[in-house]
């Protein structure tokens, strides 16, 4: 015998989805909604031009996986996940004004990405899912004020190794002097975008992939090597030119990082997507 009309649960399809059927849409929606003191700083700090706007292609990655997997969303979210997601959303309200709002932004996505890993299938690598999250941080500003100039020492002594096979070349600080020509090491060449750059493909490439959080991690350390690498052959590259009374015009340093980057870019991608053994 049907069911009363009164008892009947409206059933709504929207892009392939049930409504009805999808309690874990409203409790996303519900955790956004609750952080909404991070988006605003976020957005605050991508449009005033203090950072580079890089974080919206970590959300819309977390997006695309959230939209991929919609139709196997688990019915049953895992509790410890769910926990962390809430406690994390409380936690932003809590601490904010009272830490610094990087580190309060830093709790509120990671509170996001545990909500929706609760829902997430089980096959699902997490790592990649929590190092989106962070990577949607404005955080580059960051990173070049506390880790720019140690990365551009690194990166002025490997330079300096391999420039010492046709040059003279001493290192003071983050400039190299190159047959008597002094040659300076700037922020934009201590590789902070690669990066950021190398590790978000790292992170998509593995969810896209299907791996899983062991091969994951494993791979990181060559996901760095090979960032480091690329950016001492770029800055090598950019520095032979300068001491050869020979510089690249400006389109010549964009197209020689442009170059290095989608080098490196495909590296980490391969090694990612390479399947295990």
């Amino acid at each position: 015998m049907a069911l009363p009309r009164l008892l009947q649960m409206p059933r709504f399809v929207r892009f392939g989805i049930a409504i009805d059927t999808a309690p874990e849409w409203r409790w996303l929606a519900l955790l956004t909604v609750a952080l909404w003191p991070t988006w605003w700083w976020m957005g605050q700090r991508m449009v005033d031009g203090s950072d580079d706007p890089l974080g919206v292609l970590a959300l819309a990655a977390l997006g695309g996986l959230l939209w991929q997997q919609r139709q196997r969303l688990r019915a049953a979210p895992r509790l410890g996940f769910q926990v962390v997601a809430l406690t994390g959303a409380v936690l932003t309200t809590a601490l904010h004004g009272h830490l610094p709002d990087l580190l309060v932004a830093l709790v509120g996505v990671l509170a996001l990405a545990a909500g929706l890993i609760a829902f997430l299938p089980a096959r699902e690598a997490t790592a990649p899912v929590w190092g989106l999250s962070v990577l949607s941080l404005p955080l580059l500003a960051s990173l070049q004020f506390y880790a720019g100039f140690p990365l551009r020492v690194v990166t002025a002594e490997a330079s300096r190794w391999l420039l010492s096979l046709a040059h003279t070349v001493e290192r003071s600080g983050s400039a190299l002097v190159v047959d008597g020509q002094l040659v300076i090491v700037d922020a934009p060449c201590s590789g902070v975008q690669m990066v950021w750059l190398g590790y978000f493909t790292a992170c998509v490439v593995a969810l896209a992939s299907g791996r899983n959080n062991r091969a994951f991690l494993l791979r990181l350390p060559i996901v760095g090597a090979l960032v480091l690498l690329g950016n001492v052959l770029r800055n090598t590259v950019l520095v032979a030119a300068q001491a050869s009374n020979a510089p690249l015009p400006g389109w010549g340093h964009d197209a020689v990082g442009l170059l290095v980057l989608a080098a490196v870019c495909t590296g980490i991608a391969w090694t990612m997507a390479r399947p295990t053994r």
